[in-house]
């Protein structure tokens, strides 16, 4: 028989007879650029889970493919070759929209991060080649998932991207998991998520493992549903009465001047509709209102006309300091008599798109692509702005809405109502709005908080405290001003409470795993020489 991980003998495969598997690998899969491309498109699959196609129901089975693929590469290091391989198709597919902006530099860096599936590609094949016991299908089960949620951990820092395209938000539709992000964050749903492809895999082609991959999947089957009847939930608390603000797409000679005109016409139209707040998108405003008593007074105006505070987005160059002069992106709170002084200045921004990371190095991107000219500042914390009525609302900025510990800071701090302004218009043909908007579900269902997603050019939404749609999305081909009754909720989830738990959980199996494995290396004598 041959060692995990080793060289196997010609005609043999992990998933041979003894394995339960189909017998001699196809031709095709033994000839590298065959083989190659076929990686790319397993890893690729994933994407479809997400918006546009949104095609979610395959999220249990979509990494099968992948998991077998890797299961019979006869070495070590051709697994780590179908990961590294696998984890580009994934990156280039879930960023494809990126290409019109990046161009070639979009390869690059999907290469750069597919290198971090490659190790998993290689504890793929350690825990799934040959033929796995009872106990090696359990680790198998508990050991990749674990895998891949240090890649998501690690990927999801804003340098190397932000986490965009984590795996457990592909089922931001699917209500059972939306109440396990409540329990552990979209971590949680990512973790379970890969728990059962890798149960699905060993069903189809381990035989002797088919009754533990079995059970694993009753557990975790037997997980959400217990989450689903005995998690905590926040109670609903009251509405509030918001309204987006969506211009459109304007395009040509002045069309920030013919923006913010269309954004008053909208606003004028909401007189009447005793609203709570209403929300433009990023970007809506062009100049610094500090700076520009006339703009100001004009949406101090809208204020007066619709009896309500406006939150505006700024960007616009600014100057806090001798050495904190630049372009800042600032959501704005407008009441009556002008800006309230409750301002949040965005803290992460996109890479490439906001700033250049290393531009000394990088700086060339901006010659291949539409790469930032010059890098916007960053503001210094998380801000809670109050309104009249008592309602506390936590702003977010376009890019941020990624981020699950940003909104779980803010309902931490005491947010009643998560409030996401943005503009995807560069992107408005692809999947990005969509993909997007939904993100808005994972955060409102992982804080027990409303969020509204407000945006330029589409997609608008709004979702409830568990993370449910609230009233009809404002699509990209839209222009209009549309009023939401928001349910509001008290109390927090256990994410907010404990955190990122399961990437703790995850980081505890791959110790155990290694530590094991290490020990056992020690105690195995070295063969004797000859």
């Amino acid at each position: 028989m041959p060692m995990r991980g080793g060289r196997l003998p010609a005609g043999r495969t992990p998933g041979g007879a003894a394995g339960g598997g189909a017998g001699a690998r196809p031709d095709l899969l033994r000839a590298p650029l065959w083989r190659g491309a076929a990686a790319l498109c397993a890893g690729a699959l994933p994407a479809l889970t997400f918006p546009a196609p949104s095609l979610w129901w395959l999220a249990p089975v979509v990494l099968v493919p992948w998991l077998l693929l890797i299961r019979s590469a006869g070495t070590g290091r051709r697994a780590a070759l179908d990961g590294w391989l696998g984890g580009m198709g994934f990156m280039l597919a879930v960023h494809h929209w990126l290409m019109p902006s990046l161009h070639v530099f979009l390869v690059v860096l999907a290469a750069l991060l597919g290198l971090f599936w490659a190790p998993w590609g290689l504890l793929v094949s350690r825990l799934l080649g040959g033929s796995p016991s009872v106990r090696g299908a359990v680790a198998a089960v508990a050991v990749l998932p674990s895998g891949w949620l240090m890649i998501e951990l690690v990927r999801s820092w804003e340098g190397l991207g932000g986490p965009w395209g984590l795996l457990g938000a592909s089922l931001w539709e699917f209500a059972p998991a939306l109440r396990t992000a409540s329990v552990g964050g979209v971590w949680l749903v990512s973790l379970l998520v890969v728990a059962v492809n890798t149960a699905v895999a060993l069903l189809l082609v381990v035989s002797a493992a088919r009754t533990a991959a079995a059970a694993c999947l009753v557990v975790c089957a037997a997980g959400v549903t217990a989450v689903g009847v005995w998690a905590p939930q926040p109670e609903r608390s009251g509405t509030a009465r918001i309204a987006v603000v969506q211009p459109g797409v304007v395009d040509g000679p002045g069309s920030v001047q013919r923006r913010f005109a269309r954004s008053e016409a909208l606003t004028r139209s909401l007189a009447g509709r005793d609203v709570d707040l209403v929300v433009w998108g990023e970007s809506s405003v062009a100049v610094d209102l500090t700076r520009s008593p006339g703009t100001a007074d004009r949406i101090a105006a809208l204020s007066r006309l619709v009896g309500a505070e406006v939150l505006v987005n700024m960007d616009a160059r600014r100057t806090d300091g001798p050495d904190r002069t630049g372009i800042y992106k600032s959501a704005v709170l407008v009441g009556p008599d002008g800006p309230t002084g409750d301002r949040y200045d965005k803290m992460r921004l996109v890479p490439f798109g906001e700033y250049v990371p290393a531009r000394a190095v990088l700086g060339w991107a901006t010659s291949v692509g539409k790469a930032a000219g010059e890098d916007r500042l960053r503001g210094s914390g998380p801000v809670v702005m109050d309104l009249p009525d008592g309602l506390r609302i936590g702003p977010l900025v376009c890019f941020e809405s990624a981020f699950p510990d940003m909104s779980r800071r803010l309902a931490a701090d005491g947010a009643q109502l998560l409030v996401a302004q943005s503009s995807t218009s560069t992107f408005q043909h692809s999947w990005a709005p969509a993909q997007h908007a939904s993100l808005g579900a994972l955060r409102a269902a992982e804080t027990g908080r409303p969020m509204v997603h407000a945006t330029l050019t589409g997609v608008s939404a709004v979702y409830g405290p568990r993370g449910e749609r609230v009233g009809t999305p404002l699509r990209t081909d839209t222009s209009a001003a549309a009023v939401y009754d928001v349910p509001l909720a008290h109390g927090t989830t256990l994410y907010v409470r404990l955190g990122v738990w399961p990437v703790y959980g995850a980081l505890a199996v791959l110790a155990v795993f290694f530590g094991t494995a290490g020990l056992r290396a020690l105690r195995t004598p070295a063969p004797e020489r000859p």
